[in-house]
């Protein structure tokens, strides 16, 4: 049985953080958050709500030695953060991203041979790190055409090499199909290789374009959870999209899409 979670950030924005949380949970949904330190975590703990995903790491970056280290550092916050939400997940990017989702060090030409060796360096200590605290690190996909130009390691074929690489339970993939339908396509397929090679830590969904809920746009999402259904995938589908309109109704297309 999949889990379906929901990204707080996105939804019920005119409320605060830890009411967006209730909400999501009395809709029957676990919670997903960004960068936990704007926000009040023992105010989020008092809720009701279960924490499935945050970000897990504040700044730094996979591939250069400062940025490594500051990742790591960052990461070792996280994972203490995590504890006190009773949060499974960290999720990383390839590297630290600015308040409008821009990399705060934007790599031109594609990640350099040795790029691709200090990322793997890297995520080996962060799935140890993972590993020691009872977590799993989670490392996200992006799209560099619409969203996030200039981040190393964007597309999802990029995640899942250097996951597979890395080889470590600590870390895994966040499959996000929004960003995929953008940058590569073939969705269903690329879905199939990476829960055959046993690399998927969760999904994570949007329609194209806009980023709204499933059913807004061009993405066939009830044919992506037959799919996930025929594998067998009992992960987590989270939503991190905008509701086009209302939230509460943003939340029940994103139910009715992934209920068989």
């Amino acid at each position: 049985m999949r889990t379906l979670a929901v990204c707080a950030e996105m939804v019920f924005r005119e409320l605060p953080m830890e009411e967006r949380a209730r909400r999501i949970h009395e809709a029957g949904f676990q919670v997903e958050i960004w960068d936990w330190t704007r926000h009040d975590l023992d105010a989020l703990a008092r809720t009701p709500a279960e924490f499935s995903s945050m970000t897990g790491y504040i700044r730094g970056s996979l591939t250069d030695e400062d940025g490594a280290a500051e990742l790591l550092r960052t990461a070792e916050e996280s994972v203490k953060a995590a504890a006190r939400l009773g949060c499974p997940r960290l999720n990383l990017h390839g590297t630290g991203l600015d308040g409008d989702g821009l990399p705060v060090v934007p790599v031109t030409g594609g990640a350099t041979g040795e790029m691709w060796i200090a990322a793997h360096r890297t995520l080996t200590r962060v799935a140890e790190l993972g590993e020691r605290a009872g977590v799993t690190f989670t490392l996200e996909n992006l799209n560099t055409a619409v969203d996030h130009p200039g981040v190393p390691f964007a597309r999802a074929a990029d995640t899942m090499a250097l996951v597979a690489a890395v080889d470590r339970p600590g870390l895994r993939m966040n499959l996000d199909l929004y960003h995929a339908q953008i940058g590569e396509g073939n969705l269903i397929e690329l879905i199939r290789r990476a829960h055959g090679a046993g690399l998927i830590g969760e999904i994570q969904v949007a329609d194209v374009p806009g980023r709204c809920e499933p059913g807004t746009g061009e993405i066939n999402y009830p044919a992506v959870a037959r799919a996930l259904a025929d594998l067998g995938y009992d992960g987590t589908v989270a939503m991190e999209a905008w509701a086009r309109d209302d939230s509460d109704a943003a939340l029940e297309r994103f139910r009715s899409a992934f209920t068989l």
